[in-house]
């Protein structure tokens, strides 16, 4: 099989030659550009600075001889811009807090502090204030709380969030067009259309590190509290945000066609460690009718199936997803409280994908010794892949610091349960 063959059947529940392997084809399944670089140099490929495929997070662009060298199957299809509305031209020198040498986006403009921390302009403009900031030692960028105080006796919704979802233009539609294309004709990788727009009420996007000025209810926690206090503003949000998002599907539908095989729609969060962040019931009535509306276009119009990414414990959630059409379902965090992969696999393995599992991220992976990599990837990928329906990469992205010896037993792993 091609790996877009590989692909194509893991996701209609069908076992592959093999199970496909995912590094870096959305901002979930990445790697920072830090531990990207190390990587790189630990397989004798070529040493250059990494080209950031998403600067929020500092991930770094996976290139064509490491997807190889790992037995990667599928590849991106970005947008023009990203969480800090910049560009996706990536031609500025930079070098992260380790001295990793890195292209930024062109537009990109920062100040650092006396510290040394690092303070960045949204849409890389000098008059806005900061967006975002990392420490003299951080590897990764947090939201910056911008927006005035809010009047409670006057809300105004649309006009708060407006700017946060809009209509695409025809310059974004033949970027799609071209790069879908060029993906598609010159590669045989699986194709992910990173498109989103569909995160509702996502803790990244909220406080709106892409904006100038951004106002209304911002901070997170007050948002969360938005859902109980002034409930029909966070819906008129989303009822404008999957209105907009049903215009871009359709402009994008045109542009790609049939080309991708799977639709990055949400990043959203909706477990923590330990239980769900909302109660069932405030998901069934705010989030799963919007959610619907959506999944239910993709499929009656197209043959994509819909990815969403939900850290935590929302084992209860998953038939909810699945009610709502969700297809694919990442990080799929075992760590969390009810996360186990034999129940998850045993009891909804047959209606949804698992697209991550593969190893945790917070401790085996970063803490764990090579062996025992090497034991959980070989457990994870006996339990998910029967029947199909899985995709191997690590639970969400590979952080900085993590040692590349761990790196290299994962990726040996998986060649050896292929039997390569």
């Amino acid at each position: 099989m091609t790996s877009r063959e590989r692909l194509i059947a893991a996701i209609n529940h069908q076992e592959p030659d093999y199970v496909p392997l995912d590094l870096g084809s959305n901002g979930q399944t990445g790697m920072s550009a830090s531990t990207l670089y190390r990587l790189r140099k630990a397989y004798g490929l070529d040493e250059h600075p990494i080209r950031i495929s998403e600067p929020f997070q500092l991930l770094g662009e996976v290139e064509e001889d490491l997807l190889k060298k790992v037995g990667a199957d599928v590849v991106p299809l970005w947008n023009r811009g990203n969480l800090l509305g910049l560009s996706n031209n990536y031609t500025k020198p930079w070098k992260m807090t380790d001295q990793t040498p890195v292209w930024m986006p062109d537009n990109f403009e920062y100040d650092l502090d006396e510290k040394g921390d690092t303070f960045v302009y949204p849409c890389g403009d000098r008059c806005a204030p900061y967006s975002a900031h990392m420490t003299n030692d951080g590897f990764f960028f947090d939201n910056i709380d911008r927006a005035p105080e809010v009047d409670e006796d006057d809300l105004t919704p649309l006009e708060d969030f407006k700017d946060n979802y809009t209509v695409k233009t025809e310059e974004d539609c033949q970027y799609w067009e071209k790069n879908a294309t060029r993906l598609y004709e010159n590669t045989d990788y699986g194709i992910m259309g990173v498109l989103g727009g569909m995160g509702l009420g996502d803790s990244a996007e909220i406080p709106g590190p892409f904006l100038k000025n951004p106002k209304g209810i911002r901070k997170f926690e007050d948002w969360m509290m938005a859902h109980l206090l002034y409930p029909e503003y966070v819906e008129e949000i989303f009822e404008y945000q999957t209105e907009v998002m049903l215009k871009n599907l359709e402009m994008y539908k045109q542009a790609v066609g049939d080309k991708i095989q799977v639709i990055w729609i949400s990043g959203t969060d909706f477990g923590s460690q330990n239980a769900m962040i909302y109660s069932k019931q405030v998901f069934r009535d705010m989030y799963k009718p919007y959610y619907k509306r959506v999944n239910d276009w993709v499929h009656q119009n197209t043959s994509w199936k819909t990815f969403y990414h939900s850290c935590g414990a929302v084992a209860e959630l998953i038939p909810e997803f699945i009610d709502m059409g969700v297809d694919i379902l990442n990080p799929v965090q075992c760590s969390a409280a009810g996360m186990d992969p034999h129940k998850l696999k045993d009891t909804y393995g047959k209606d949804i994908v698992f697209w991550g599992g593969g190893v945790d991220t917070q401790k085996t992976l970063p803490m764990g010794t090579p062996e025992e990599v090497r034991k959980e990837v070989l457990s994870r990928l006996e339990i998910f892949s029967k029947g199909g329906g899985y995709v191997f990469t690590s639970i969400h992205n590979v952080v900085a610091k993590v040692p590349v010896e761990n790196l290299m037993a994962m990726y040996d792993a998986v060649r050896e349960f292929r039997g390569l």
